[in-house]
């Protein structure tokens, strides 16, 4: 066991039975009455970001967990089928796990983030970046580039995003998954 003092950005914790990341943390110390903890804490099942604060000096339990590359196979009734780049064992995981599964698709590789001591996979993470092609968007204005008006567009994985008025049916471009927002046009 391990006390609040320990805690640092990207660790995981054990918070009401389920594995919580740290993504943002506190120590304060006022004037008067005891110190603590505040933090932020997403919850690797689900997903749901949560505010808690700790007494200083309190126990919690640290996770060990295990970042391992995977590239993305196909769906089917059991969910998305991953298989480890390594040692080419397959695995299916639910929706709900898997970090902007609107930009999932077949042959990317991704990230997933194991439980180490009970080797049950707790999240799927994309990169920061994809490239997507552009399937369908309404024409464009000639000349029409100067404002930062945006459309709708959809990419080839049937999702839409906004993009600027100047992008094309079959251009490609790089999008945030973090933010789920267009960045630019990828240049071959």
């Amino acid at each position: 066991m391990a006390t609040t003092s320990e805690i640092k950005n990207g660790l995981t914790i054990e918070f009401n039975g389920k594995p919580h990341q740290v993504v943002y943390f506190l120590h304060v110390k006022p004037g008067k009455g005891g110190a603590f903890v505040r933090t932020k804490l997403k919850n690797l099942e689900n997903g749901r970001i949560i505010e808690n604060t700790f007494n200083a000096g309190a126990k919690i339990n640290i996770i060990r967990i295990e970042r391992r590359a995977y590239q993305y196979l196909y769906k089917d009734d059991m969910g998305y089928n991953f298989m480890n780049l390594e040692t080419f064992e397959q695995i299916p995981m639910q929706e709900d796990l898997i970090e902007g599964v609107e930009f999932l698709k077949e042959g990317q590789e991704v990230e997933i983030i194991f439980n180490a001591d009970t080797e049950t996979p707790l999240n799927c993470e994309l990169p920061d970046f994809v490239i997507m092609e552009i399937t369908y968007t309404e024409p464009g204005l000639k000349g029409d580039t100067s404002t930062s008006a945006m459309k709708p567009a959809t990419i080839e994985t049937g999702s839409k995003v906004m993009v600027p008025l100047f992008i094309e049916i079959g251009e490609k471009i790089k999008i945030d998954t973090r933010t789920k927002e267009y960045v630019e046009r990828h240049k071959d």
